[in-house]
């Protein structure tokens, strides 16, 4: 008796590509393409890039990766939010030298608009620093911080992050007592949005 051929799908040709765009605090931009199966479950699919993916400038935004969160699909194109930034692992080595300091400390923040974000501050020395400096830089850090994030809205939050502001910031502030090699945001995630806040003052 012979056997019923059984038709295998193609999976591959079941996909659709869509075109991801990065969110309003980079004007939008399409990042990458990625395929899906079906529009509802694509949404909290997480893209890698770099900065440079998104600005196709300097060639060092490489060494900053930044990852968006899928959030809705409308026919070809799919919106993003920001999820998280950090500092790739190579470039985080080429930043620390035996004999530096290295000074980091976690906090969290909120944006006006209500979005909470995890942040991660490195602070790299060409000294070493005792205890008491140390505690003093990271005091110093943790007011920039505090008294610039509560007044930015979620775009300008994002951008002051990925373009260097917050540590500048920070850079121009400590400089008048000790003198820093290196300050930065290492790593920034999203651990609370908006909408998440609002649903926490209403329970």
């Amino acid at each position: 008796m012979a056997r019923r051929k059984t038709r295998v799908k193609d999976k591959w040709r079941e996909k659709k590509w869509v075109t991801v765009h990065a969110p309003d605090s980079f004007n939008g931009v399409p990042v990458a393409e990625v395929p899906i199966t079906d529009g509802k479950h694509a949404p909290g699919r997480v893209l890698e890039v770099t900065l440079f993916d998104i600005l196709k400038g300097d060639p060092s935004q490489h060494q900053y990766k930044i990852y968006f969160q899928i959030d809705k699909v409308d026919g070809d194109k799919a919106t993003s939010i920001f999820k998280r930034y950090e500092y790739a692992k190579e470039f985080l080595r080429s930043l620390v030298r035996r004999g530096a300091s290295k000074v980091n400390f976690i906090m969290d923040a909120k944006t006006k608009d209500g979005y909470v974000f995890r942040l991660k501050v490195i602070a790299l020395t060409h000294r070493q620093l005792n205890t008491s400096r140390k505690h003093a830089l990271r005091l110093i850090a943790r007011d920039v911080i505090e008294k610039s994030v509560p007044e930015m809205t979620i775009d300008q939050f994002v951008q002051a992050t990925c373009y260097g502001k917050i540590n500048s910031d920070i850079m121009a502030a400590a400089k008048r007592l000790i003198r820093i090699k290196h300050v930065g945001l290492e790593k920034v995630k999203l651990v609370r949005t908006a909408e998440e806040q609002i649903s926490l003052l209403r329970a």
